[in-house]
């Protein structure tokens, strides 16, 4: 069994087409497949460049539930990038990015737990990634930056361990755990959250 951690954006469920259209910013500029069309809850259509499960069909998610993504996301490189990509024979981008895929996405729309939120969880695909996940810096500015863009108000690194990263929490980047001092329990975490409803 490989290691799977993984980064969760928890965004206002109003702002997951805001996520997903800054995530979309992020991805490769290609067109080695095809555009998938997503409903989101409430009707609102967008266009991403992602699978769903490895196919282009469209995805209703209009009834809510989650939606799974196959994503590629361009990151900048540090050591922790260098090290993973350096036998894959990576191209950089025009701004020193490279490719990384697949991540996958599953989007949680108004989970029980916190159902005036959605929950962006993206995994790693293999245990080498998982380690950069941990590792780099760079990939780490990707994810709270993608939190911002989206209006998040928390990121959190899932190491499979009993604690997890606080990696951005209302507004800023944050150096924390859950549980611990500061926050004994996911609960106590979620309820410094601005009410989203």
């Amino acid at each position: 069994m490989g290691l799977d951690y993984g980064y969760e954006i928890f965004v206002p469920a109003r702002n997951v087409d805001r996520a997903l259209t800054a995530l979309t910013e992020l991805a490769p500029r290609t067109d080695r497949v095809p555009p998938l069309t997503v409903t989101l809850p409430g009707g609102a259509q967008l266009v991403v460049p992602f699978t769903s499960n490895f196919t282009s069909e469209p995805v209703d998610c209009s009834a809510g539930g989650t939606l799974e993504l196959d994503t590629s996301i361009m990151f900048g490189v540090d050591d922790a990038v260098r090290e993973y990509v350096e036998d894959l024979h990576l191209e950089l981008d025009e701004l020193g990015r490279v490719q990384i895929g697949y991540i996958y996405l599953t989007v949680r729309f108004a989970p029980a737990q916190h159902p005036h939120y959605a929950a962006l969880e993206f995994t790693a695909a293999t245990s080498g990634m998982s380690r950069m996940f941990e590792r780099s810096a760079a990939v780490r500015e990707v994810f709270t930056g993608l939190t911002a863009a989206a209006g998040g108000v928390c990121c959190l690194l899932d190491t499979e361990r009993d604690t997890f990263d606080i990696c951005w929490l209302n507004g800023r980047p944050v150096q924390d755990t859950v549980p611990g001092p500061n926050f004994p329990s996911h609960r106590d975490l979620a309820a410094t959250w601005p009410d989203a409803a």
